[in-house]
Formats: structure tokens, C-alpha cells, sequence
């Protein structure tokens, strides 16, 4: 019992690094190679956790040979622009100056229905306003309409708008992060006084409390 806990143990901590070794994308986001190589090891990690009988270094082995091979097609691929484009494909453009590509289509199997979905859900229904729609190699769709259909900046409007910086969490689930206060150049009362104007006296009651560098506060209280 104990044997099978620890191989099972040391193959997910292999998994997890393994992962960890593809970058901080999600699945839908791998590359093709990617994929493959996380079906791959997750099929040679699943033989030694269920069968007692096989050596642990018969999933081991693979496990790293396979990760260490990623390595050096990464490698590659940040080498070569033509390795990449053999490992990874490239970028198809479906929908070029407002006119669908109907090869392109064909090309990637890329059918009428998904290609109105992808446009939705980033908020287009009309393809006449699309200047340039790609399908990037993970199978995500860029789509860049054109300059009089984007929504006008501050810059564009002449209207000076102030930096808020990157807000940092504070509170979460009435646990106190002194790290972050501290790093946005504040004290235990600083935080007290923001509670208090917002009606809260007790840190357990916070559910989230956002602070940016300039000192905007977001608050939100536990509900009941």
C-alpha cells in the first residue's frame, strides 16, 4: 500500500514538472507538439501507478527522455524560424481585408458555423467590420477589425487619465497579505481606516480587498 502511494507520489510530481517545463499556458493554448507529449506521458505515468509488478523506472525513463526532448525542440524552435514553422505550423488568415478566405478554410477545416462562433465570442456578428481575422497555430482566432470599428482611446478623445498601476490583494477571505500592504507602502493602520470608512471593523468579515499604487481600493464583504 505504502509502495503504491509513494510511486504514485513521485509520477505526479514528474507530471507536474513536465507541465511546468511547456510554460504557463493552458491546454486549450498548446502547441501541437505540446499536446502530444502531455498525452504521452500522462498514458506512460498511468502503467507503473496501477500495476505493482512493473518497475518504477519503466515509467520513469520514458517520462524524462520525453521531457528532456522538449527541451531540445524548444530550444529549436527559439533557433530556427523554419524548425518552428515545422513543429508548430503557421498562422492562417481566414478573413483578409473584411473577404473570407475560403481556402484558408478548407485548408485548416475551418467550417462557416466555428468560425461565426470564434467571431462572437470575442463580440463580432458582422464580418464587414473584420480588417483581419487569424488562426493562430493553437487554434485561437486573432481578430483585428478595422480602425473606424475600434473603441476610441483616452489618447484619441484628448482626455488625460491617470495610471492606477497594477492592484494587489490585500485581504483575501479575511486573511491578511502584509506582504502586499507593506509593498504598496502602507501599515496594519492604513488598512484599519479603509475598513472602517467602508463600514467594517472586523478583517475576517473582508471576502476581498484589492489596493493599487494609486491607492484605489477595491472592497467586497463576505456574504452571509
Amino acid at each position: 500500500m505504502f509502495t503504491g502511494l509513494l510511486r504514485t507520489i513521485i509520477l505526479y510530481i514528474l507530471i507536474i514538472a513536465g507541465i511546468r517545463l511547456m510554460g504557463k499556458r493552458q491546454v486549450g493554448e498548446l502547441e501541437p507538439s505540446e499536446l502530444v507529449l502531455s498525452l504521452i506521458i500522462a498514458d506512460l505515468a498511468s502503467v507503473p501507478m496501477q500495476d505493482y509488478g512493473i518497475p518504477l523506472l519503466t515509467g520513469v525513463v520514458p517520462i524524462l527522455t520525453l521531457l528532456s526532448l522538449t527541451m531540445i525542440l524548444s530550444v529549436l524552435t527559439m533557433k530556427s524560424v523554419r524548425f518552428r514553422a515545422l513543429m508548430c505550423g503557421q498562422p492562417s488568415m481566414v478573413i483578409r481585408e473584411g473577404m473570407v478566405d475560403q481556402r484558408e478554410m478548407a485548408k485548416n477545416r475551418l467550417t462557416v458555423d466555428e468560425l461565426l462562433e470564434e467571431l462572437r465570442i470575442q463580440g463580432y456578428t458582422d464580418l464587414s467590420v473584420v480588417k483581419y481575422a487569424i488562426l493562430e497555430t493553437n487554434g485561437q482566432l486573432s481578430v483585428l477589425p478595422y480602425a473606424n470599428q475600434k473603441p476610441p482611446a483616452a489618447r484619441d478623445m484628448k482626455v488625460s487619465v491617470k495610471e492606477g498601476g497594477l492592484p494587489r490583494v490585500v485581504v483575501s477571505d479575511g486573511r491578511l497579505l502584509e506582504r502586499n500592504l507593506k509593498a504598496l507602502g502602507h501599515d496594519r493602520p492604513w488598512l484599519d481606516k479603509q475598513l472602517s470608512q467602508r463600514g467594517c471593523r472586523d478583517l475576517s468579515k473582508v471576502f476581498l480587498l484589492l489596493v493599487d499604487e494609486a491607492d484605489a481600493v477595491y472592497f467586497a464583504e463576505k456574504e452571509l
